[in-house]
């Protein structure tokens, strides 16, 4: 369905998305500034399997439920998260699935370069917001002076090599899943 409109199947593969980046939130391995999580894993398959308009909107839906005050966050939940350092890669997996699944939805059978290539443009767009969002909030609202530096140290370099890995396992996962599941390609 294109219109603004979403159907009962839609919506219920929304809320499948936003439980597990929910769940996915809670696999953590704690590192300094930003934990590395399973969130990046689900919101790169929420856009591959169920396009750009669709996969974005399971993350709001996440990220309204733990601003509410639903300890669905890595770290807890409500609206104080929003200065955490770290809210602005939550952010970034609305766009970063956005993007995902605009790249991904170009061509159908999805193949496995195309799903590494757009999982790949969602991380850009991930770190450039989360990254962006940490150094305006310590600096400029937190006044915990962050250099570019520390910033790309422990926000990027620390991070990012996990993520790079996830990439190609939910590529792999949703050509997979691509292949048998009718769960995929809802035009969105």
């Amino acid at each position: 369905m294109l219109s603004g409109r979403l159907d009962t199947r839609q919506m219920t593969l929304c809320a499948l998305f936003t439980a597990l980046i929910a769940v996915g939130a809670q696999i953590k391995v704690p590192l300094p500034v930003v934990p590395f999580t399973l969130q990046f894993l689900f919101t790169t398959l929420a856009g591959l399997l169920l396009g750009g308009r669709l996969g974005a909107l399971s993350v709001p839906v996440y990220l309204i439920l733990g601003l509410a005050g639903a300890p669905v966050f890595t770290e807890g939940g409500g609206p104080a998260y929003l200065l955490k350092p770290s809210f602005g890669y939550l952010i970034g997996f609305m766009l970063g699935a956005w993007s995902t699944g605009i790249i991904a939805s170009r061509t159908r059978p999805l193949s496995l370069k195309r799903a590494a290539a757009a999982s790949a443009c969602g991380l850009a767009v991930v770190y450039i917001c989360g990254m962006a969002y940490c150094y305006l909030i310590s600096n400029f609202v937190l006044a915990q002076p962050l250099s570019f530096e520390a910033l790309f140290i422990y926000c990027f370099l620390l991070a990012v090599p996990g993520d790079i890995l996830l990439c190609f396992i939910g590529a792999l996962l949703a050509v997979r899943l691509a292949e048998r599941s009718p769960l995929s390609y809802v035009r969105s």
